[in-house]
């Protein structure tokens, strides 16, 4: 039994898709009542089981939120992303691509987790902000040991040779060292 249904006439649109904010027709947990208003979905695919999707969060294309799994504040998960157990992705957080959140994990801020990304726990990843140029976020996730920077998406190693290609100063490499001694990982 599907416990939410779209909302017709409350939609925005993203990218040329009609996205619907939803609503609860019927008991999801102690919190989430029949009749509460939620964020906003493309098509019912999109949301199973006990999860929820709230605020102005977004959730389109292929995407799926199931388990226990909420999604909330202006985050945004699509592609052929998919977020479940207990996990939460909130503020102006995406998941997108192949990425799986999932377990315990929360992504937060202004984290991505995209490609072929995997965040199962709270100790699965870390976020950086580049203070010394751009002020953007990155981030490293240690399941699959691949970091996601700006546009780049790749291993420690090409990370640092990806900086050095670049010339000037080599700020990523002290992350990827700081990474690799609390990970005790010895592929640098």
């Amino acid at each position: 039994m599907n416990k939410i249904e779209l909302i017709k006439d409350d939609f925005i649109e993203v990218g040329g898709t009609k996205l619907h904010r939803i609503k609860a027709i019927a008991d999801i947990n102690s919190d989430i009542k029949a009749g509460t208003i939620g964020g906003y979905i493309e098509k019912l695919d999109n949301i199973k089981d006990n999860a929820w999707v709230c605020g102005n969060a977004r959730v389109y294309g292929n995407a799926r939120v199931y388990d226990d799994a909420r999604v909330f504040g202006d985050a945004r998960v699509f592609g052929d992303a998919q977020v479940f157990g207990d996990a939460q992705v909130f503020g102006d957080a995406e998941v997108y691509g192949n990425a799986l959140v999932y377990g315990n994990a929360q992504v937060c801020g202004n984290a991505q987790v995209c490609g072929n990304a995997q965040v199962c726990g709270v100790a699965d990843y870390l976020v950086f902000k580049n203070n010394w140029s751009s002020g953007r976020y990155f981030t490293w996730t240690k399941s699959n040991n691949m970091w996601l920077v700006g546009c780049f998406y790749g291993t420690s190693k090409e990370l640092i040779a990806a900086e050095a290609k670049r010339g000037g100063p080599q700020k990523y490499k002290y992350f990827v060292e700081l990474v690799d001694k609390l990970n005790n990982n010895k592929d640098v």
